[in-house]
């Protein structure tokens, strides 16, 4: 008798507990609900009490404001300043630019205007252009030297060595051109007006070497006769000489015989 009063009164608790849970089941559907409210607000499709649009109409963005802990969307037709528009097929998005004083991106990592009184460079934001670089046309946009307007090249030069054209078998040559015009006027800014290369020559002699050395070897040759020339002289002397005591010789007469 017992038992039976005990599965009576289980069965009676698993009753109440599985009403009490179509209860709550039934509150947290009304709940979410009244969130997801039929007045959402133009141009969004889904939106939320608390969350504000949760999905916006397909050509709008969906930009995402912090409210302390929460997030609240709203639609926009084009994305805020600081941020940049990312088109999906499920939906499009405003997502923040993550680069320093950058008003416009066209990504993350991409600026396309900087705030005001910076300079534009690459994509980034600088107080002054770097080195090498100078606003364009009055922009705050940083131009290359590249943009310098400059003259063709002119030909190139002889090829030369220690400012001397022969002698050598390589040397260098060279060309120049102009600065037409310069950003802001400053020539520094543009890139270089003469250009080097390395060249090849046939190697000759040069003009004034070659009269150096006839000079030396007919110096040379004359040396040579003049050596020859006193040496003989000192074998015509020398020879005299003999001559001259040979015959002295024959005309001595021999001692009588005693």
């Amino acid at each position: 008798m017992q038992l039976g009063l005990l599965v009576v009164v289980v069965f009676l608790s698993s009753m109440d507990l599985t009403g009490s849970s179509k209860v709550v089941k039934g509150k947290r559907q009304r709940r979410i609900s009244t969130e997801l409210s039929q007045g959402c607000a133009r141009g969004c499709d889904l939106c939320s009490e608390f969350n504000g649009c949760l999905r916006c109409s397909p050509k709008l963005f969906i930009l995402l404001e912090r409210n302390d802990i929460r997030q609240i969307g709203i639609c926009l037709p084009s994305c805020p300043l600081g941020y940049f528009g990312l088109r999906n097929t499920d939906m499009n998005k405003c997502i923040k630019c993550k680069i320093e004083n950058c008003e416009s991106c066209f990504s993350r990592n991409f600026c396309t205007k900087c705030k005001e009184g910076l300079y534009l460079h690459k994509g980034r934001c600088y107080v002054t252009c770097p080195e090498g670089y100078a606003a364009a046309n009055g922009t705050m946009e940083c131009s290359s030297p590249a943009q310098c307007e400059m003259s063709e090249w002119g030909p190139w030069g002889p090829c030369s060595k220690k400012r001397k054209l022969c002698g050598f078998k390589k040397g260098n040559e060279d060309r120049t051109r102009r600065i037409l015009q310069a950003p802001s006027g400053d020539v520094s800014l543009c890139p270089a007006t003469t250009e080097v290369r390395r060249c090849t020559v046939q190697k000759s002699q040069c003009p004034e070497g070659k009269r150096k050395r006839k000079e030396e070897q007919g110096k040379q040759d004359n040396g040579n006769r003049n050596r020859k020339d006193t040496k003989d002289t000192k074998s015509g002397t020398k020879k005299r000489k003999n001559k001259q005591r040979g015959a002295t010789v024959a005309a001595t007469p021999a001692s009588p015989a005693q």
